[in-house]
């Protein structure tokens, strides 16, 4: 590649003189490789010298005469003087540092028309150089989306570069990145020009590599080679021996270590003990290390020095206790991924593989639980491990569990990407108290839950409070729209553990349900009515529940549920069961006629017949597609008989009652519904009338709107202006300070007109009497004037506008969260959004499909669709208003509020009567740049 050969580096002349840059700070990151180890990313300075020299040492003839189309053994100083000294405006170079030392660069140089040095034009050249046995990690990827979002900033439209035929490894990196480009060949070289507006293609490409890596870097975590737990101690209740002894009572499959400082030699519990991780003869995966916090920062780097992997911190005293130990746990990660390591925790409880290929338990748990579908993350320590003791107190088997602690590196995010790749989780579940970076947790949890349920606990529903240690944004939003965007992400929020297990129970071993039809079986009358309510109350469809009395047999349970499971009218079935009253073992009421004959049951109560019958009517359920849950009363033993009888074949869900039954079910119907809807989730639309001019138009009107402010808000007459770059025409409003002034308008817009106060104290507010409509000649607008005027107070702000055509008034508005991102809202003005809160909500860019959904999610909608004998009025308007919207907020991230108040839809058309847009300096959304490690 020649875009910065030595031959041609004297070229630019006075370009090549000293200069006084600001160095850009916020283009450093921490970034994750391909094989899920890390790196740091960052501009070359004048300092880098002696690295980039060290660096070209390393790399092998054949790379240097791929980079320079020449033979070039070393570096002259004026090579190294170019190549460490930037203007980082027309000439930028990035390094990618792996234990402090150089193991690529890439850089560009601005060209002219004519491929010469320039500090004018939208091209540059572009250049790699990675170092051999670094090759094949995807370092020139994440480096090129850097280099290029470094390049959009800098006003750098294009790349080109060129590369031998033979640097196929090059070529392959530029044809595969998802630009739009354009490739030649001549003179024996491959010209290759990329244009660095991010596509879909870019960006699937870019989520695509984020997902593999950030998988496998939990896959280095979940299944190392060996294990050194530092910190092991002669103590045997200390943590570090603790945590050797769970790993070996656990059967950890691989090499594990002992270390201790204050030992030289020996074993602890059977184990070899070295004075230190790097005296360790053979290869260490992962670190646990539970020494005090002074000492960390001396294990991270004899760590980073020995090649470890990845460290699971169990040790406290960090961001938890206040700044000094935020800044503690900020060098931590720092230090550990600048040597390519990540960190689960600190102050974490661990983690536990149950693979029988690994029987990892790296935990404070005594316990490596049994095998089974469900994945486990967990940021409490606490939580963490009720889950694990829940879990094997109802038999339930664990893929993987992960509690993180303080979450200062491996996330739930990491974590989600693991369970979608992960065979072994059919059920992911969360137990989340904040979000790192919840605009990528929402994208992707839709992509898991498209594939696999995923289930979360959120604390801090109600007190928004989030555990010290956790870095995080806290959200504005109401804790009801966080409920809409996981619906939207299709994950099952619950309330408690208990209803969290009771959920992934059925989820885990029980097909997913057609509808919403239940059939309920049972011999006892008053428990049929019981889950018969709880399913109407939770909004599914029950149909009358089938009392067989307490007298029926397991054979007239098993002729029942049969039935039940073959009516074309049910998609989920419920057994409902009590033992007979009187029965040795059971209560008994004294006075009821209910109470079983000695001579039918005899003196005990046999449950394993009804175990049987069960085990059997699972299996038929299964085979046609329906679930089966169990409601017992007073019988946990039937349950626990049914699934030792099933075995590996499968599970059935009990519940000793009927709500607790109906939720899960209730979390299943909803999912179900989900996935069906999300296999066509639409796409967001092009509009022919929004091009690139108008694009470009509108973000020069927001640069020039904003100038050097932090934010302010838009002027109707500005806001108006932006709206109509992406299509949305707000009917014109004139101010009518007086009756002349109001007179001059409607002659300006024709009669006829609506008159009305827009002061924030009576904007939309119709029962002041602050709007008259229909006014169809001066004389009537002097007198609406004079009234308006007298019975309004000082200053109405009144304004003349035409009359729109009558309809339905509608509230269209989007906000930026900093945390979740951009948020699309749609409600009917007036009392259903602003007294009821009746309002959808969907992320930004909202497709086509989510759009129509939101329209239709409102209680009020029937008002639009012809409710009570009205005209149904024209919503596909409505939607192409919304989507429109959506695609301004998407493509102008300064929008931090937008609201179009009353969106008038009428029969055929809409009318947009008001707009206010406030515009501000949001940080920048990190989910849609390069990808970084936060």
């Amino acid at each position: 590649m020649t875009d910065a050969e030595p031959q041609r580096a004297g070229q630019g002349g006075a370009q090549d003189a000293p200069q006084p840059p600001a160095y850009p700070a916020h283009w450093e990151a921490d970034i994750l490789l391909r094989d899920g180890g890390t790196a740091r990313l960052r501009p070359i300075v004048p300092e880098d010298a002696e690295r980039l020299l060290a660096f070209y040492e390393r790399v092998s003839d054949q790379s240097k005469y791929f980079r320079f189309f020449a033979p070039y053994p070393r570096l002259s100083e004026r090579d190294v003087r170019r190549f460490t000294h930037h203007d980082y405006v027309d000439r930028v170079g990035l390094a990618v540092l792996v234990q402090d030392e150089f193991v690529a660069t890439v850089r560009y140089d601005r060209i002219d028309a004519s491929g010469r040095p320039s500090g004018e034009g939208t091209e540059a050249e572009v250049a790699f150089l990675v170092q051999d046995d670094q090759q094949g990690r995807g370092i020139a990827s994440v480096a090129l989306e850097h280099i290029a979002a470094v390049a959009r900033e800098r006003g750098i439209r294009r790349f080109i570069a060129e590369v031998l035929p033979a640097n196929r490894k090059m070529a392959q990196v530029f044809t595969d990145a998802g630009y739009t480009q354009r490739r030649s060949f001549a003179e024996g070289v491959l010209h290759f020009e990329l244009d660095l507006e991010p596509t879909e293609q870019s960006l699937a490409v870019m989520r695509a590599r984020e997902h593999r890596a950030e998988a496998r870097s939990m896959q280095r975590l979940l299944a190392p080679g060996s294990v050194a737990v530092v910190g092991s101690g002669r103590n045997p209740a200390g943590v570090g021996r603790t945590l050797l002894r769970n790993l070996l009572s656990g059967g950890f499959t691989g090499a594990l270590y002992a270390v201790n400082s204050a030992m030289k030699h020996g074993e602890l519990d059977g184990v070899p003990v070295h004075p230190s991780v790097a005296d360790i003869p053979g290869p260490v995966d992962l670190a646990v290390v539970a020494v005090p916090a002074g000492q960390v920062s001396g294990v991270v780097a004899d760590c980073g020095r020995k090649g470890v992997r990845g460290l699971v911190v169990i040790t406290a005293g960090y961001a938890e206790t206040g700044i000094a130990g935020r800044e503690r746990q900020r060098e931590l990660v720092r230090q550990a991924r600048a040597a390519g390591m990540r960190v689960l925790g600190p102050n974490a409880f661990g983690l536990l593989n149950t693979d029988p290929g690994v029987r990892l338990n790296a935990s404070l748990d005594p316990l490596l639980p049994k095998r089974g579908p469900l994945g486990l993350f967990s940021q409490s320590g606490a939580i963490g491990a009720a889950l694990l003791e829940a879990a094997h107190r109802r038999g339930l088997g664990i893929s993987a569990c992960v509690s993180a602690g303080n979450r200062a590196d491996v996330s739930g995010n990491d974590l989600i990407q693991y369970f979608e790749e992960d065979e072994a989780t059919q059920v992911a579940l969360l137990y989340l108290e904040s979000f790192g970076n919840p605009r990528k947790f929402s994208r992707l949890a839709r992509r898991l839950a498209a594939v696999k349920p995923l289930v979360v606990v959120k604390g801090g529903r109600f007190a928004r409070s989030v555990p010290a240690g956790h870095a995080h944004a806290l959200t504005r939003i109401d804790d009801s729209t966080v409920d809409t965007l996981f619906q939207q992400a299709g994950v099952v929020r619950v309330d408690t553990i208990t209803e969290l297990y009771d959920t992934a129970d059925l989820l885990a071993h029980q097909p997913l349900p057609a509808g919403e039809r239940v059939a309920i079986v049972g011999n006892s009358d008053s428990l049929g009515l019981l889950t018969h309510d709880a399913s109407l109350g939770a909004g599914l469809r029950p149909l009358a529940p089938q009392d067989l009395t307490t007298a029926a047999t397991p054979e007239d349970f098993r002729l029942a549920l049969h039935a039940a499971v073959d009516r074309e009218d049910s998609d989920a079935v419920v057994a409902v069961v009590i033992p007979p009253i009187g029965v040795e073992g059971y209560p008994l009421f004294p006075g009821s006629g209910l109470m079983a004959s000695e001579e039918r049951y005899g003196s005990s109560f046999d449950t394993a017949p009804y175990a049987a019958m069960l085990v059997e009517a699972s299996q038929h359920a299964a085979a046609a597609g329906k679930p089966l849950l169990v409601v017992h009363l007073a019988m946990p033993q039937l349950v626990d008989e049914i699934n030792d009888a099933l075995g590996d074949a499968g599970r059935v869900p009990g519940y000793p009652r009927p709500e607790r039954a109906v939720r899960a079910l209730t979390h299943s119907v909803r999912y179900a519904a989900w996935r069906r809807a999300n296999a066509e989730t639409g796409t967001v639309p092009e509009f022919p009338d929004i091009d690139t001019g108008s694009e470009d138009a509108a973000r020069r009107q927001v640069a020039s709107a904003l100038g050097e402010l932090r934010g302010r808000e838009l002027t109707a007459e500005e806001a108006a202006q932006l709206l109509a770059h992406y299509g949305i025409r707000v009917l014109r409003a004139l101010p009518a300070p007086d009756e002349e002034s109001a007179v001059r308008a409607a002659a300006e817009l024709g009669y006829p007109v609506a008159l009305k106060a827009t002061t924030e104290r009576l904007r939309h507010r119709p029962d002041l009497g602050s709007v008259r409509l229909d006014l169809v000649n001066e004389t009537a607008l002097r007198r609406s004037h004079r009234e308006m005027t007298a019975t309004l107070g000082p200053e109405p702000g009144l304004v003349v506008q035409p009359m729109a055509a009558r309809g339905v008034d509608t509230t269209v508005s989007a906000a930026v969260d900093p945390a979740i991102g951009a948020i699309l809202s749609f409600g009917l003005s007036g009392a259903p959004s602003e007294l009821l809160g009746d309002v959808a909500h969907r992320l930004v860019p909202a497709t086509d499909a989510e759009v129509s959904s939101l329209v239709r999610e409102v209680k009020a909608a029937p008002l639009l669709f012809g409710w009570r004998g009205a005209a149904p009025v024209d919503t596909d308007a409505l939607e192409e208003v919304l989507l429109r919207v959506s695609r301004l907020v998407d493509d102008l991230p300064e929008v931090a509020e937008l609201t179009l108040e009353p969106v008038v839809v009428a029969p055929a058309g809409v009318a947009v009567l008001g707009a206010s847009i406030r515009l501000a300096r949001l940080p920048a959304r990190t989910d849609l740049g390069p990808r970084v490690l936060s």
